[in-house]
């Protein structure tokens, strides 16, 4: 490869020395080197013996699943021992530092973020996960989701974006690249050609972008292209389908043929590269989902990505063989020299970028937490808990609660057996009831009664015992699921909200801000988008009458339907 020009463009600005660096590193890689440059595996583990059997294929990239900061820290100090090339270490820093290490900062999901209306906090979210991250040897944030939340009925977008205004989504996806990059940790803007239409998820399922043309560019399109003039220097390309712009820029096409854009050319190249004039690198989302596997062979598809466009394929389903289909489509051609070139200048361009070949001093377990436990970031956290939960409608005179108002409350956990996909979630009868109880409630857990039709417990024990009936819903979003929705109990769905009539009822949901089409004439209902400690210690002083609430909608509640409005 000769022409490094486009190096010294947006989004690398490289100088005439870190150019010198790639062109030397390039030239003195081998075509096995080169092919292994391509790939970011995953780390799990975080062991001596977990690095030393990933170095086999020496991969360019690795990403951490969350690990404890003394564990990320050793980790980063054995990739800096054993890598000659330094690393891309990513990670899905999407809600803080807590998307790297189990003792980072959780400012809050970007739902919760966008529920303060207020693009200062995606600025303070971008500053969390880039400080963080790079305390523990992070480079790379698998984030910001840009994505558009237009289909409540999608089970993994939800509170991973910052809401259904492109405007919104648009502003803060600016604002978190703009500050996660200044800490030398590139954003990766994702999931293009943008999730949140469909109701189905990518991770097994190939899903659909519905939208024209037209409304794409009006909406995703917007939004790309601020990040991308933001100086973003990473997209992820989604197992996703834009059968319009496929269309329009592959008139040939025939609907059997349309790929999702991890495996789109005229999307990566046409609509991507040339339209929205991305520069930067880009890499595949986990090409380990079902939405990657089931359009094309495996063994066609792991080199065809590269060759239709994207620099890094991320994750392996089987590393030993992808990397032989790698090297396979490298040797039929499939993956010319020059695009093979192409894609690992890319990634060399941004670790040049990122300053990564310099000298590293080794990171320290001391040094890390000291930013880890940076009281300004727990700050923010607590101030946009306050600014996001959300009181989306109200009866009236319910509001403030006492223990002199209500003082025996029957309290309804709503979760979950299952752990998120995106990492442990806390019971919320664990933590919520407690903090009740702390206020001087006296609280009971419902227990289902025993028996069917004409057996079980009377109304008259909840209606004459109770002064107020609190729900809270902790269902996160996890793969491998095609909904999420409130799953009552035995007999008959015992309870579910039956006695709004006659005993005043207020529903909390902490994770899904979709909960009201399961309990449509709750007439108290609540929105929080977050489990943390400083979101629940925040709807407990609004309960209370203590705070006011500040959150605005950042998607419809309601789903679109009249009597979740009653």
């Amino acid at each position: 490869m000769s022409n490094f020009d486009f190096l010294k463009e947006k989004p690398f600005y490289l100088d005439d020395a870190r150019l010198d660096w790639v062109k030397g590193t390039l030239g003195g890689l081998s075509q096995a080197d080169k092919i292994g440059q391509l790939f970011c595996l995953c780390s799990v583990r975080g062991t001596e013996d977990e690095v030393q059997e990933m170095m086999k294929i020496k991969p360019g990239g690795i990403m951490y699943r969350p690990f404890t900061a003394e564990q990320a820290v050793n980790l980063t100090n054995l990739w800096a021992k054993h890598a000659e090339i330094p690393m891309l270490i990513a990670a899905n820093l999407e809600k803080g530092g807590n998307g790297i290490v189990a003792e980072g900062t959780s400012l809050g999901s970007p739902t919760q973020v966008a529920a303060t209306d207020d693009a200062a906090f995606a600025a303070h979210l971008g500053e969390v996960c880039g400080s963080e991250g790079k305390a523990v040897g992070a480079n790379w944030a698998f984030a910001p989701i840009i994505d558009i939340d237009y289909n409540f009925r999608n089970p993994i977008t939800n509170t991973r974006t910052f809401g259904s205004d492109p405007d919104r989504v648009r502003e803060f996806g600016k604002a978190y690249v703009e500050n996660v990059q200044k800490y030398g940790v590139a954003a990766s803007i994702k999931h293009f050609p943008g999730d949140g239409r469909d109701e189905r998820d990518q991770h097994l399922v190939t899903s659909i972008n519905d939208f024209s043309a037209e409304e794409w560019d009006e909406t995703y399109g917007k939004i790309y292209k601020a990040s991308i003039d933001a100086g973003a220097l990473t997209v992820m390309i989604g197992h996703i389908m834009q059968p319009a712009w496929s269309k329009k820029l592959n008139p040939a096409l025939t609907d059997e043929e349309i790929m999702p854009a991890t495996l789109a050319p005229e999307l990566m190249q046409g609509l991507l590269r040339e339209k929205l004039g991305f520069n930067g690198l880009i890499c595949t989302d986990a090409t380990s989902m079902a939405g990657y596997t089931i359009p094309m062979p495996r063994e066609k598809a792991v080199p065809y990505s590269i060759a239709a466009g994207a620099d890094v394929f991320l994750f392996t389903k089987n590393t030993d063989e992808d990397y032989a289909f790698m090297t396979k489509g490298v040797e039929d051609g499939i993956i010319t020299a020059e695009r093979l070139d192409d894609a690992v200048a890319r990634i060399l361009g941004l670790k040049a970028a990122l300053k990564l070949h310099e000298p590293q001093e080794p990171l320290t377990l001391e040094g890390a937490m000291k930013v880890l436990s940076d009281p300004t970031h727990k700050a923010w956290a607590k101030e946009c808990a306050d600014k996001a939960v959300t009181l989306v409608k109200e009866e009236k005179g319910v509001l403030p609660i006492s223990p002199d108002k209500y003082k025996r409350v029957l309290f309804f956990p709503v979760e979950s057996d299952e752990a998120s996909f995106f990492g442990p979630t806390t019971s919320i009868k664990e933590t919520f009831k407690p903090l009740l109880e702390k206020e001087g409630f006296t609280v009971d857990v419902f227990t289902p009664p025993q028996g069917m039709e004409g057996r079980t417990s009377k109304a008259s024990d909840i209606v004459e015992n109770y002064d107020l009936l609190i729900y809270a819903a902790n269902m996160s979003t996890k793969s491998n699921q095609t909904t999420v929705r409130i799953t009552w109990q035995q007999p008959m769905g015992c309870n579910t909200p039956q006695y709004i009539q006659q005993v005043p009822t207020i529903f909390i949901s902490v994770e899904n801000p979709y909960h009201l089409l399961d309990v449509p004439r709750v007439k108290t209902f609540i929105n929080a988008y977050s489990s943390s400690d400083a979101t629940l210690e925040a709807i407990i002083d609004k309960l209370m009458g203590r705070s006011e609430f500040r959150g605005v909608n950042p998607v419809d509640p309601f789903c679109g339907r009249w009597d979740t409005k009653l």
